[in-house]
């Protein structure tokens, strides 16, 4: 295709085109990215007969491929930063500095010495490769954590680990290469040592200061009002490009750090409110990696993959098996983490697109490298590279979650429950929940209301639910279904929609409208408790002196005398089976619960005392409201 437009056109069609059938086949979007691209670029001189690819890359962008992969590498780095909060590993950061350092150079050296065995590269291609294959891969692993939902400190450490060892192997690959070529130039190894060294130290000052400042000077200009509204996303993208820029103009490929520094730098301060900012990357991050898997997908030669053969495929078999459960229980050896939670760790390291980014760069460069004799072996690369991702990804992705619940390390069935609201009688409904075993979280943006449930020892979040990406910051660990019930009928509509993805739509709930429902409504969620029943009628019930009432059926007292019993003077709202799963009433279902089940109903006691029905100690277990 030799039409530029038509072949940016392409690239982005089928980029997106890719994510969002992964989505609906619930694949990891990255190999069915990698597979369009491929199809795009060598797979179609193959099977289309053509004398050049449908897409050809190298034509189309020339000598601007590797400047626009690598600073698409820093725009994602910076957005994966933005997602990194302190908070979310308090008590597990040694497992993190671990995992990077001890971890990453574990992985470095057993990887580097299997490619010498395995595949038969020199030392050093070998030493580039395994620097290449520390990195994990934060564009697989999040979606794969979304999926398995982890318990415990796992999650926020895994997080941590894809996006800390980015630029981390990035770097030490720039390391390899720099004493290669130095090595090369000079011919003493004490002269690359020192060069190496150097250049080390030069990346963490030039790449962390740079990044360290230029968040500061963001956060501040947002403070200040210095920025419309309008133009905080601009300014913020311009920053991180200018910033990337500068740092590998100062000290070369240092860029990649320093973008990582400035996000993790600007999600952990409280000067200025950056959520907008967030949004805004996370939707450019899907339309970078999109693109470029896309283009480096298609970037192979049909010669790269002829060479991937059974070598390689033992290969990756090895870093699955043998060199990730080393590295990580080098790195986590006497820490806090349980030995299931470092079982799972070590089999979770997915490869992604920095991985096929550097591998790209340094192929490249390796080949442009004077006096290099290994010049062609350094083609191999790429192809080993994108064997390795793959087969990574569709091992790990496929097999994740049944490891995870092996393992007792994910909420296999999470029977807790998310209130959106966090008013007087929702923390009633809470504390009842949560009195009775099951994980209880409310989400509300009215501190008093929080402080009031921090007081009855509840789980709370101060959030405001109708940001985009809420899903993803809350802490939903034991928690299967979410009740939206707030007085404002839209904003529960329109809460529920975050949810939409994390949650099945049958565990999605919300109270009656006000005056019917309406076309934002209708289709947001399961109308809660009996049909008609509004958050005023609750609220009224409650001001009343209704009291949540907690009634164990059995053989001798089942529902229907239950009904009988108790009439209108009850509305039932949970029912808690007896084999301990929470159940919510709901209009469009009419319960039925079975003998050893536990009914949790609004009750009016003044109809109960003045109207006769009473319980025996027996059948009832009250909950003074």
């Amino acid at each position: 295709m030799t039409d530029p437009l038509s072949a940016i056109a392409l690239i982005v069609v089928a980029g997106i085109g890719a994510q969002w059938v992964a989505w609906r086949l619930r694949l990891p979007s990255i190999l069915l990215l990698l597979l369009a691209g491929i199809a795009l670029g060598p797979l179609s001189t193959v099977l289309g007969g053509l004398e050049r690819p449908l897409l050809d890359v190298e034509q189309l962008l020339g000598d601007g491929l590797l400047p626009i992969v690598s600073l698409s590498v820093g725009l994602i780095l910076y957005e994966g930063g933005l997602t990194l909060e302190l908070r979310e590993v308090a008590g597990s950061r040694r497992a993190v500095f671990s995992l990077v350092t001890v971890g990453a150079a574990v992985t470095w050296v057993l990887s580097a010495g299997l490619a010498m065995v395995v595949l038969g590269l020199p030392l050093e291609i070998a030493a580039l490769l395994g620097a290449i294959l520390v990195v994990t891969g934060p564009t697989v692993v999040g979606p794969l954590l979304r999926h398995v939902r982890p318990k415990g400190k796992v999650g926020a450490v895994l997080k941590w680990e894809g996006i800390v060892i980015d630029p981390i192997g990035a770097t030490l690959a720039v390391l390899v290469f720099e004493a290669v070529a130095v090595g090369m130039a000079s011919g003493h190894a004490s002269h690359a040592a020192m060069e190496v060294g150097k250049s080390l130290l030069l990346t963490v000052v030039v790449g962390g200061g740079l990044g360290w400042l230029a968040a500061l000077l963001l956060s501040e200009l947002i403070r200040r009002y210095w920025i419309p509204d309008s133009l905080q996303n601009p300014v913020s993208l311009m920053l991180v490009i200018a910033v990337f820029t500068l740092s590998n103009i100062v000290q070369h490929e240092s860029g990649l750090l320093a973008t990582t520094v400035m996000g993790v730098v600007l999600a952990n301060q409280r000067r200025a409110r950056i959520h907008h900012i967030v949004e805004f990357k996370e939707n450019l991050r899907v339309l970078l990696i999109s693109v470029l898997f896309i283009v480096l997908g298609a970037n192979l030669r049909v010669e790269d993959l002829r060479s991937i053969g059974l070598e390689e495929l033992v290969y990756v078999v090895l870093l699955i098996m043998l060199v990730r459960p080393a590295s990580v229980f080098a790195a986590t050896s006497g820490d806090v983490l349980t030995r299931n939670e470092r079982l799972f760790l070590s089999w979770m390291a997915p490869r992604g697109i920095v991985a096929a980014a550097v591998a790209s760069l340094f192929a490249l460069r390796f080949s442009e490298l004077e006096g290099f004799a290994q010049a062609d072996v350094a083609r191999r690369l790429v192809p080993v590279t994108f064997t390795v991702i793959i087969g990574t990804v569709l091992v790990y992705g496929t097999t994740a979650g049944w490891v995870a619940r092996r393992l007792d390390v994910a909420d296999q069935d999470p029977q807790g429950v998310l209130l959106i609201g966090a008013h007087k009688w929702a923390r009633e409904i809470a504390r009842v929940l949560a009195q009775r075993g099951f994980a209880v979280l409310l989400v509300d943006s009215n501190r008093l209301n929080l402080r009031e449930a921090r007081m009855m020892g509840l789980r709370v979040a101060h959030a405001n639910v109708l940001e985009e990406g809420i899903a993803d910051e809350l802490d939903l660990t034991g928690i299967g279904r979410v009740l939206a019930l707030t007085p404002n009928d839209e904003v529960n509509a329109l809460a529920l929609q975050q949810f939409v993805g994390r949650f099945e739509r049958a565990e999605l709930y919300r109270l009656a409208m006000a005056d019917g429902d309406s076309e934002v409504s209708a289709h947001e969620g399961r109308p809660l408790f009996a049909k008609g029943l509004t958050y005023a009628q609750i609220a009224s019930r409650f001001g009343a002196g209704h009291v949540l009432k907690a009634t164990r059926l059995s053989d001798e007292f089942t529902w229907k005398d239950y009904c009988v019993l108790y009439g209108s003077a009850a509305v039932p709202m949970f029912i808690i089976t007896a084999d301990r799963r929470l159940v919510v009433v709901t209009a469009d279902k009419p319960p039925s619960p079975n003998p050893g089940s536990t009914v949790i109903a609004l009750v009016d006691p003044d109809a109960l005392f003045m109207g006769g029905p009473t319980l025996g100690s027996e059948q009832s277990e009250q909950d003074d409201a």
